[in-house]
């Protein structure tokens, strides 16, 4: 029997997905026709039904989610494959992830320090607020991110350390903690802490946020109180205050790249940021 090309796998991948001959034809932009019978035929190679269909549904068959199942593997390692492939070329800028605002004022002396580096590269600047920046580095969307440890999953990831400092509570003006010097985090037992998308699950029951520029608004009306790294919330934002949090784990900023990329231009980012980061 043979394989599946990729091609193919695409076309089962929008049907399975979709659910709807119609819509996963406008998807690959092909004729429904012609996306029905690629799919008689994928499924005569390999001898088995994928799909259950009538007049009004399509429902995958057990064998049918399988394929789907590994079929988002096989094409997830394919983009990787050939993301990987246009690095190893060394052409291009470099990509940086990062949290708008993220940088502790960092960003422009690392940069300047990498430009000094032989044969340096543009670097492209990566905007991103949620949490998958870590996730854009691990499968080539992007060659490095600045992360917040320890709340992003760096799995995978070599680091630099350029930063640590304190966390500190951002509370509404008018809050009963608001005079204190500091605080201890047991000073905010009651109080409603968000959610933060992407982050697993540490029992709050506020609203699920993004990122900072979301919190802000509800710390104002008194809806929630958040501890975070200085950097992002200072200087405060009006109508809130920041108080710092004594016995919270410190919160660093660090540089990182894909374990196993061992390029040039890449390894010169990160020593540029040792170096910009010592002075």
């Amino acid at each position: 029997m043979d394989p599946l090309e990729l091609r193919e796998f695409r076309y089962f991948m929008a049907v399975a997905e979709e659910l709807h001959f119609g819509r996963a034809a406008s998807r690959l932009r092909i004729a429904q026709p012609a996306l029905s019978k690629a799919i008689q035929r994928i499924e005569t190679r390999l001898g088995v039904q994928l799909f259950v269909r009538t007049s009004r549904s399509v429902t995958l068959t057990d064998p049918g989610r399988v394929l789907l199942e590994q079929g988002r593997h096989a094409l997830n390692a394919m983009d990787v494959a050939v993301q990987r492939t246009r690095q190893a070329a060394e052409t291009g800028p470099l990509r940086l992830a990062m949290k708008p605002g993220g940088d502790a004022g960092l960003l422009s002396a690392l940069l300047a320090e990498y430009a000094k580096t032989p044969h340096a590269r543009h670097v492209d600047i990566m905007f991103h607020p949620g949490p998958e920046r870590a996730d854009l580095v691990r499968d080539g969307r992007a060659d490095a991110a600045l992360l917040y440890a320890p709340f992003e999953d760096l799995t995978g990831l070599t680091i630099q350390t350029l930063h640590v400092e304190d966390r500190v509570a951002v509370l509404p003006e008018g809050h009963r903690l608001a005079g204190r010097s500091s605080i201890r985090s047991a000073d905010l037992d009651g109080e409603t802490f968000p959610r933060w998308r992407g982050i697993s699950d540490d029992g709050s029951d506020g609203p699920e946020l993004n990122d900072v520029a979301e919190l802000i608004p509800l710390v104002r009306l008194g809806r929630v109180v958040a501890v975070l790294p200085r950097s992002l919330v200072t200087p405060a934002a009006p109508g809130t205050l920041c108080v710092p949090v004594a016995d919270a784990e410190p919160s660093c900023i660090v540089l990182g790249r894909n374990e196993h990329d061992h390029r040039d231009s890449v390894a010169a980012l990160m020593a540029a940021a040792t170096t910009a980061n010592s002075r």
